[in-house]
């Protein structure tokens, strides 16, 4: 079974899904505080934590929307 890259232009947009927890987490001053807090978690930890399903949920949207069709 061989695998070939996704043809067309409008497959690739669908990578650019995963530069979004990419640079959510690299621009680090726009989540750099204590409030607002979430069951006494600062928001610094829990937004980071947030991305871990966000970033496993884009994956998936990924995925599907590239793979072949056989």
């Amino acid at each position: 079974m061989e695998l070939k890259p996704p043809q067309g232009g409008t497959t690739r947009l669908w990578y650019l899904l995963l530069l979004l927890p990419f640079v959510a987490m690299f621009w680090v001053s726009s989540y750099n505080r204590v409030e607002p807090q979430w069951g006494g978690i600062p928001f610094f930890y829990w937004y980071q934590l947030l991305w871990i399903p966000i970033g496993a949920g884009l994956t998936l949207i990924v995925y599907y929307a590239t793979r072949q069709k056989s």
